[in-house]
């Protein structure tokens, strides 16, 4: 483009061609005669103008030239830079139909991993479930097994509650016998019995000659009969239990004055 924009029309003929109109005009003026008639100034003017089209005619070619050069210039260069924005549709046109397929890809990803969520909810479920069950089943069973422990508690406090009313009765006999041997004997036994018993937690307790009577530690013997305030205890009938700090039975008792049905 630079060498096209260097070209230049040649001027040395139009030179010449105007040396010669004016040489020519020169001719008319000078060769003519002492008087210069119309025709011959006519002449010499048209040569005079003709080399002045002449002189101007090489530069107007020139320019003409220069402008369809730099026309043509600027048409390739158009050319150029639409070819350079078809190349670039183009990439444009890969870009999108490349992220088409990758937003496809990340499409059916998400499916995928929407469903894998799906499963594994379900299976969360269904295994949080099947710990429910086992769990109610564990619980179901302990329930039951403490509740046959309890039975079988209360059913071995029974016995031994019997059997320590049992030595207790002995031991009031053995008292009302006035046989010190007799009574020192059952009253070592009955001291035995009821360590054993305190070792799992079974205390028993009786309430001593002239105690005040407590409504919840002591009961009496005629249930019809209610004791008045500042009632006194007069004997123990049967001892009371506690079993684990938890009364368990209250002492049976007689009151005095009266009350309980001894005076």
């Amino acid at each position: 483009m630079h060498d096209q924009m260097e070209f230049k029309v040649p001027k040395w003929p139009f030179f010449i061609g105007d040396l010669l109109l004016l040489a020519l005009a020169g001719f008319f003026c000078l060769y003519s005669g002492v008087a210069v008639g119309v025709w011959q100034m006519s002449l010499a003017s048209l040569c005079v103008a003709g080399a002045a089209v002449l002189g101007v005619a090489p530069f107007v070619l020139e320019y003409r030239a220069w402008l369809k050069l730099a026309e043509a210039g600027a048409l390739s260069t158009v050319v150029a830079q639409i070819r350079d924005l078809e190349a670039i549709a183009g990439q444009i046109q890969g870009a999108t139909s490349q992220w088409q397929t990758a937003q496809e890809q990340a499409d059916k990803t998400a499916g995928a991993a929407r469903q894998i969520a799906e499963r594994m909810t379900a299976e969360v479920n269904g295994f949080a479930q099947f710990m429910e069950k086992i769990s109610d089943r564990e619980k179901a069973a302990l329930r039951l097994e403490v509740e046959k422990f309890r039975r079988t508690e209360s059913e071995w406090l029974q016995v031994l509650v019997r059997m320590l009313d049992h030595v207790y009765a002995l031991h009031v006999g053995a008292l009302r016998s006035s046989q010190p041997t007799l009574i020192e004997q059952v009253g070592s036994f009955q001291i035995a019995c009821r360590d054993v018993a305190r070792r799992i937690g079974l205390a028993p307790f009786t309430a001593a000659e002239a105690e005040p009577f407590d409504g919840q530690r002591h009961q009496l013997a005629d249930e019809k009969t209610k004791a008045e305030p500042g009632a006194t205890i007069a004997e123990t009938i049967a001892a009371g239990y506690t079993f684990q700090g938890r009364l368990l039975r209250p002492a049976l008792v007689t009151l005095r004055n009266g009350n309980g049905g001894t005076e």
